[in-house]
């Protein structure tokens, strides 16, 4: 048990922070409280931490002060504590301590595996889930899973208020979607959000979230595509489309100018520096998805997004019926976000039911498997292409007047760019409504509406702020 744990070490350092206070920052950041291995050495560096945070000296009469406040005083301890030889390179004691930290959290693990695969006899793919998240933990050296504490959450809403408030006049607050028009309807997606977008075929559901991602990676942020119908080549492909403003097809068969291969070049060198991870391997169940986001969040931090496309395709873990499957697939996904700390947005596929009505706006009732999903979205974004309906419905009149031996002279002319619309069906912290973006065909891509006409606001139960209330503004059906 002594390998687990060196008291020496961990006095030297709390020492050398009595004797330096101005070194506290720099181990605080590196260090927690549970690192320290002797109870006593905790509450000293906990109650340092409280001195610090309310601009007190952190000397040996505050801290004898505050951990007599705390019921956590012991004067042998301390007297070991004050006798200690100061150190002025705690870089090495910070890494041992660590260490040792991390090997106390791994025998604590493997007792945890002995009790829930023997004793409690859990399923293999719940005691492999269990052991990855605190591996996790462990990486991220955070297994502290007690209670938090009012005064603690407390603190940390100020924080993020403080936070919010350096932004000044900013409404974005989480992370942006990359349309400006969204961010001011959404404020971003926060952190441990489950976004879902959803829309039928050919309305670009794919293509909205690659736009995300590509502004994402601009930015410097890591962004992990879970690829499960396209290979990451294609992907890659509609990326520098809609980077280089080169058309798709002219991409796809290298039928470029010079000045167009030049653009080509240059994109392809940008985007091969960038944080963009994609998994095209084609099956994923949401073992698989935690897995392999676990390990990669943990490698590099800077992942700001996860992308799966799409919900449908991934697999079930031999669940009875596809509901409960897709019911643990996107209750997975949102309990992966909370822990990882960042939004994941997840493409889904809508009913047939949709083309059946006049208004083919979708609505929440037309997500398949609608009940599990709609629950644990934080915010539903349906992608809606007027023109794409109106299209189909051309070329049938065509057919027919063709069937029936009459001449037919279509009306509809294919545009280069076309109106497209964000529907918010559903939004945890915000109101639901449309926004609107412009469809650039040729390169795939989504851009923000200039000009854009008023933004409707639908309150939830009937929560309409007394200063909107007599507002007339015109909006899009939906």
């Amino acid at each position: 048990m002594e390998n687990m744990y060196n008291l020496n070490i961990e006095r030297a350092v709390l020492s050398a922070i009595i004797f330096d206070p101005e070194t506290y920052e720099e181990i605080a950041a590196k260090l927690m409280s549970h690192d320290f291995y002797l109870p006593f050495h905790q509450h000293v560096f906990a109650a340092m931490e409280e001195l610090s945070r309310t601009e007190k000296p952190i000397d040996e009469e505050f801290l004898r002060s505050k951990l007599v406040s705390m019921g956590k005083f012991d004067e042998v301890a301390m007297l070991d504590l004050l006798s200690a030889n100061p150190i002025s390179n705690t870089s090495a004691y910070l890494a041992e301590i660590k260490a040792k930290s991390s090997k106390r959290a791994l025998a604590t693990l493997a007792t945890e595996i002995k009790k829930v695969t023997i004793e409690d006899d859990l399923p293999a793919e719940e005691v492999m889930n269990l052991v990855e998240k605190k591996l996790y933990e462990i990486t991220q050296n955070n297994t502290n899973e007690d209670f938090r504490e009012s005064k603690e959450i407390t603190l940390a809403m100020m924080d993020e208020i403080n936070r919010l408030k350096a932004l000044g006049n900013s409404k974005l607050i989480g992370t942006d979607t990359g349309f400006k028009n969204l961010n001011d309807r959404t404020s971003g997606f926060g952190k441990g959000d489950l976004v879902i977008i959803a829309a039928r075929p050919a309305m670009g559901k794919t293509a909205l979230v690659l736009n995300m991602a590509l502004k994402a990676i601009e930015r410097n942020e890591g962004v992990a595509f879970f690829s499960l119908e396209m290979p990451a080549e294609q992907l890659m492909l509609r990326l520098l489309s809609a980077k280089t403003s080169i058309p798709l097809q002219a991409l796809r068969v290298g039928d470029l100018r010079d000045e167009q291969w030049s653009q080509l070049s240059a994109a392809t060198t940008e985007l091969s520096e960038k944080k963009l991870f994609v998994d095209d391997g084609g099956y994923a169940t949401i073992h698989h998805v935690r897995s392999k986001l676990r390990k990669l969040k943990a490698q590099h931090p800077e992942i700001s997004v996860a992308i799966i496309d799409y919900l449908q395709l991934m697999s079930g873990e031999g669940k009875e019926g596809r509901q409960q499957e897709v019911s643990e697939i996107s209750r997975g996904l949102k309990q992966l976000a909370r822990e990882l700390q960042i939004p994941i947005v997840a493409l889904s596929q809508l009913n047939r039911g949709v083309e059946s009505r006049d208004n083919k706006r979708p609505m929440l009732s037309d997500l398949r498997e609608s009940g599990a999903i709609e629950q644990d979205a934080d915010i539903i974004l349906f992608v809606y292409r007027d023109d794409v309906y109106r299209e189909a419905q051309e070329k049938e009149r065509e057919m027919k007047a063709k069937a029936e031996g009459k001449e037919y002279t279509s009306e509809f002319r294919k545009k280069a760019e076309e109106d497209a619309e964000i529907i918010i069906g559903k939004q945890r912290n915000g109101p639901t409504g449309t926004v609107e973006l412009v469809f650039q065909k040729n390169f795939t891509r989504f851009v923000d509406k200039t000009h854009a006409p008023a933004f409707e606001v639908v309150y939830e139960d009937g929560d309409i702020p007394m200063q909107e209330a007599n507002i007339n503004v015109d909006v899009p059906i939906i």
